[in-house]
């Protein structure tokens, strides 16, 4: 063959081999490397995968007072909850937050303040999915328990004077007859230390005036309700213990923890421990949460 027709040829084959690969590569289809998965969509999976907390406060308080445990827990992944205690009374209030805590999907850690454990042991009687309780400075009552009975049992409490010495009594539309909200005083007044020296020992003092100002009262009633099963029973537990707390007297918080076999945490603090130890408070949330997730 002449060397200008094989060239010619080869220039053909080439042509034609172009063409193929080019058909072939059009008829696959085209394949790519998966996208990646948003980092928000990591976290949500993330916060899927471990229980839910759900912290309840107590009186003279509101759900603010979890902020500094709060961000430390959301920051470790947890998905937080902080709904408001109508501190109306113990059943009431149990029942409010049982409603809440229903419907949420998946294992719950209930986390309650003071007042809250008596509200957060009630609201696990009906609810179906508490898996761990974590009682911060808090009651843990045993069935027909109440309040004022608890803060009575050992001596020390800066709540058990006479009511006039310690609470601002003001009248509620629509409570029972005779029923009042109590107020924690600001000011000393005989025994009584005040509303920082007894509720908010170890608070700078600025930051008690502001919880003063803004606390949410607790209904007179409330105190004087029993409390009605134990669920801490068969509900594991944790209690973080404040040395100096004046509110609830370190050896009954003790007792109570004991009692109910809880993984006993003692931090230095007075009754505010969710505002001045609150990596203590939340580093014992996650351990809960970890344990039953």
């Amino acid at each position: 063959m002449p060397l200008r027709l094989r060239r010619r040829a080869v220039g053909t084959a080439v042509a034609v081999a172009g063409l193929l690969a080019a058909g072939t590569a059009a008829a696959l289809p085209a394949v790519s490397a998966p996208a990646p998965t948003p980092a928000h969509a990591v976290r949500a999976e993330a916060a899927q995968a471990k229980p839910t907390i759900v912290l309840v406060h107590g009186a003279w308080a509101d759900a603010s007072s979890w902020n500094p445990v709060m961000s430390r827990l959301q920051n470790a992944g947890y998905t937080v909850y902080a709904p408001p205690n109508p501190l109306r009374g113990v059943q009431s209030d149990a029942q409010t937050i049982a409603d809440f805590v229903n419907t949420i999907p998946g294992p719950v850690v209930l986390v309650g303040h003071s007042y809250g454990g008596f509200v957060i042991t009630n609201a696990a009687a009906l609810s179906h999915n508490v898996h761990a309780f974590v009682y911060d400075d808090a009651y843990i009552p045993a069935k027909g328990e109440t309040v004022s009975q608890l803060n009575s049992a050992r001596p020390g409490s800066c709540v058990t004077a006479a009511p006039s010495t310690f609470l601002n009594l003001v009248p509620y539309p629509g409570g029972p007859k005779g029923d009042v909200d109590a107020y924690l005083k600001y000011a000393p007044n005989g025994s009584y230390q005040g509303f920082e020296g007894c509720f908010a020992n170890g608070v700078p003092s600025a930051q008690a005036r502001l919880l003063a100002a803004g606390q949410r009262p607790l209904a007179v009633s409330a105190t004087s309700e029993p409390s009605g099963v134990p669920t801490w029973k068969t509900i594991p537990s944790w209690a973080v213990v404040g040395t100096a707390d004046n509110v609830i007297p370190p050896a009954e918080l003790l007792f109570m923890a004991n009692r109910a076999g809880s993984h006993v945490v003692k931090v230095p603090a007075g009754h505010l421990s969710l505002l001045t130890r609150p990596g203590t408070v939340a580093d014992t949330i996650i351990d809960a949460a970890r344990a039953v997730g």
